[in-house]
């Protein structure tokens, strides 16, 4: 099972960013996918997640109303919309699959991670 994540990169504080993670390989158990943070020095953190089946969505209170993620059945991806970026948004994003039921925040339980992404955000 392989993530491939796109998008990323440089952005002034108020721009926007779109990241895409695509899932290959034969995931046959799909619970949730979603994105996570790690900024230099601190703790990677949940951001956004969507459950497959459901589609319903979570997200972390720092980021509720800026980000929104969605998802594309057919292609087993998930985008990650980016609005109102600043200083605090820089950070190694990362998308994860959670394979069973339970807390799509808790990074713990993530069965498959992707190799993250750098986003940037200058002030």
């Amino acid at each position: 099972v392989q993530l491939q994540a796109s998008g990323g990169g440089l952005v002034q504080a108020g721009g926007s960013l779109s990241l895409s993670c695509a899932a290959s390989g034969g995931i046959f158990s799909l619970y949730s996918m979603g994105w996570f943070r790690q900024a230099q020095g601190k703790e990677r953190e949940f951001v956004a997640a969507i459950v497959w089946s459901a589609g319903s969505a979570s997200y972390a209170d720092s980021v509720e109303g800026r980000f929104t993620i969605s998802r594309d059945n057919l292609k087993a991806t998930v985008h990650l919309q980016m609005n109102s970026l600043n200083p605090e948004d820089t950070a190694v994003y990362y998308c994860a699959v959670r394979s069973k039921g339970g807390s799509v925040r808790s990074a713990a339980d993530m069965a498959y991670w992707g190799k993250g992404t750098l986003v940037t955000v200058s002030s």
